[in-house]
């Protein structure tokens, strides 16, 4: 039976300069979303714009989840110890967890918020241009600062910087949406403004269930995806000396995948000839996957 921990690439190099890259990366996202929440609070205030308030919320909670995943980028990538023996890579679905709370929370004020609005009409103030010129501004930046979170996250093979970008393109689509609102206020059409607010909330809400759904599930030993789990069988029926595989299980932790799986082989072999087997198993799947550990166990056959 083989039991080896995986390196991630250039470990003692690599690891601390993707460190690096992703707390950069964030620390962008932190300096946007601070400039946007400013902007779009300030300017949905004076210029009597629910929606553009609510947008502003919206980065407000971008900027919260920024530093929540700044701390997880932090301690997920600590080395193993007595305490983790597997390393620490489950903090990011924890932060992601985090973020996806959060983002319900912030969707649920917004949606009550929106709702008092539309049923006093009458109370639906006229907005001013202004607000028009801040949306579209908002909506440029989020989905600039999507793009580049996402070729961060996807260089990088980080699930958490990934629900950070998406996090950032729910933003542009929902400043979309809120453009559209103030221009219809602008034309006459008052209710609009409180609508775009309250489809935003109605966006932000499905965001955060997914985000939250998807980091419960791995927190709780979800599996690797079937096209994952194919990808190691067929990597380990390639090994020579490996005649079948079976029971072959998989759990998630952070962005990495722990394995257990049964090889069988020639029983005729010696046990040293197995061994080496197994290792050159474990050396194949670790250099092609994104997995953290693989325990093996030989069955002769």
């Amino acid at each position: 039976m083989e039991a080896k921990e995986w390196q991630q690439p250039g470990a003692g190099q690599g690891q601390p300069e993707s460190g690096r890259e992703a707390q950069r990366s964030t620390w962008v996202s932190v300096a946007v979303n601070l400039v946007l929440t400013l902007a779009q609070v300030v300017v949905g205030l004076l210029a009597a714009s629910q929606a553009l308030v609510a947008d502003g919320i919206h980065s407000l909670s971008d900027l919260l989840s920024d530093f929540v995943v700044l701390l997880a980028i932090q301690y997920s990538r600590k080395a193993p110890d007595a305490d983790h023996p597997y390393g620490h890579q489950r903090y990011e679905n924890a932060a992601s967890l985090v973020v996806g709370a959060l983002l319900l929370a912030v969707g649920v004020g917004m949606l009550w918020s929106a709702g008092v609005k539309l049923l006093a009409p009458a109370a639906i103030p006229q907005v001013d241009r202004l607000a028009l010129w801040v949306a579209l501004f908002t909506l440029v930046a989020k989905e600039g600062l999507f793009r580049y979170l996402l070729a961060v996250a996807r260089r990088l093979r980080s699930s958490l910087l990934e629900v950070n970008a998406w996090h950032s393109r729910s933003d542009a689509a929902s400043s979309l949406v809120v453009a559209l609102g103030i221009g219809g206020n602008l034309l006459g059409y008052g209710l609009l403004d409180p609508i775009a607010a309250l489809i935003v909330s109605l966006m932000v809400l499905k965001m955060g269930w997914e985000f939250l759904w998807k980091a419960l599930n791995d927190l709780t030993d979800h599996a690797a995806s079937e096209q994952e789990m194919q990808a190691i069988a067929s990597d380990i029926l390639a090994t020579p000396g490996v005649l079948g595989v079976h029971d072959l299980r998989t759990r998630k932790t952070g962005d990495l995948i722990l394995v257990d799986v049964h090889l069988e082989i020639d029983g005729d072999l010696s046990v040293r000839q197995g061994h080496e087997i197994a290792e050159a198993v474990h050396a194949r799947v670790l250099a092609q996957h994104p997995v953290l550990n693989i325990l093996t166990h030989v069955d002769p056959v």
